[in-house]
């Protein structure tokens, strides 16, 4: 793919920007695109955006892409827009999760860096393939685990590394849903239908859709990583083919201990991911419904409220906000945050210097290599009677 080389012309033109998937119909293709239009750093040029041709040309022309430049497949896509001097920089991949791996492996084989949905893949084989693909390449790769682009997220995990907890002792991560309380996906509902669908979704239900978001953030902020896990899968709802509930134990390096629990069937709650980290000295509590504000609690001291842009607040939180203090930012400015993130990886890349450390946390390769493990552990782990189970 031909590209400016130099500082000064990636310096003067947004990011092109491809999209796989995310056509009419698609939720979560449209929050990339809000996220990546935040900060305006990237344009949309191309896309392959619908396995249905008519779909994804009509798609193509409600986002004003060019006609020449949006094809029938991912693979025509890569090919092409490597050809191009004017191909996009990177592409975004948003659909299903089996298509995940060879749509990015087309796009890297290309020479194109790539941002990618979460999970990973629909295997841990596939996934270890992917990550091999990436080191190879030497490309961008970006995951979007998007809560890790919250800035008291971020700073949690600045604090637990400073020590301000002390050494961690017990990690609770949960995120509950209830929109397959009922069997949606018979309703024709479409996001229902594919994360329900081993076919499309793997081996696992909720606690691949949103277990792994718990897991990523447990690990993220804890800076520590499970060794081994015990779980309990459940599927509540009559005729559903994957779990609709997980409830699983975790032992992280270094001794501390955790508990995730992920449910889709929990009535009354929309989008709880919460997060509470307890150490010898304080700890620390999240709540992604909430995410302006970090409860610090110091052992035999009162609460302290931290704000997203107040006192107490630090450099790394400010980095990953945008709005002052008492404006409220949330779930689009924290997806924003991953692709803000990744154009400076990118441009640094392309004009060949270091990129700025304060831009390397958004999840990569690893992060996506380390959730298909625990998907795949706790699988086996609940078929096997809940068993201990390494990653």
């Amino acid at each position: 793919m031909a590209i400016e080389g130099s500082a000064s012309g990636i310096a003067e033109r947004r990011l092109r920007l491809g999209m796989v998937g995310g056509g009419r119909g698609a939720f979560i293709g449209a929050v990339h695109r809000m996220a990546a239009r935040l900060d305006d750093r990237y344009e949309l040029v191309a896309g392959a955006l619908s396995s249905d041709a008519q779909r994804a040309h009509a798609s193509a022309a409600d986002l004003h892409i060019a006609p020449d430049r949006s094809y029938p497949s991912f693979s025509e896509m890569a090919r092409k827009e490597a050809g191009r001097p004017d191909g996009i920089d990177v592409v975004a991949i948003v659909t299903p999760n089996h298509l995940h791996y060879a749509a990015a492996r087309a796009f890297l084989e290309a020479g194109i860096s790539v941002i990618c949905d979460k999970p990973l893949a629909s295997t841990l084989a596939d996934a270890l393939a992917l990550e091999k693909a990436v080191r190879e390449s030497g490309l961008i790769f970006g995951l979007t685990h998007n809560y890790t682009g919250h800035p008291l997220v971020r700073q949690a995990r600045e604090m637990v590394v400073d020590g301000a907890l002390g050494a961690l002792r017990v990690v609770q991560v949960e995120y509950a849903q209830d929109w397959l309380t009922t069997k949606l996906e018979d309703s024709g509902q479409k996001q229902a239908a594919w994360r329900t669908d081993p076919a499309q979704s793997g081996a696992a239900g909720c606690v691949g859709d949103i277990g792994t978001h718990a897991f990523n953030l447990a690990e993220f902020v804890s800076d520590l990583a499970v060794e081994r896990l015990a779980a309990e899968l459940t599927t509540f709802v009559p005729g559903r083919a994957l779990d609709d509930n997980a409830a699983v134990l975790l032992r992280f390096a270094g001794g501390a201990r955790g508990v995730l629990w992920a449910s889709q069937v929990a009535v009354g709650s929309e989008n709880a991911l919460r997060l509470r980290l307890y150490g010898d000295k304080a700890a620390l509590e999240w709540a992604q419904e909430q995410p302006n504000a970090l409860t610090f609690t110091p052992y035999g001291e009162p609460p302290r409220l931290i704000r997203r842009a107040g006192a107490g607040a630090s450099a790394v939180a400010a980095q990953a906000s945008r709005i002052p203090a008492g404006h409220p930012e949330g779930y689009i400015e924290a997806f924003a945050q991953l692709y803000r993130d990744l154009a400076d990886q990118l441009t640094a890349h392309i004009a060949g210097r270091t990129p700025d450390a304060g831009c390397m946390l958004v999840p990569g390769i690893e992060a996506g290599v380390r959730g298909m493990r625990f998907i795949t552990a706790a699988v086996a782990s609940s078929r096997n009677g809940g068993v201990w189970t390494d990653l």
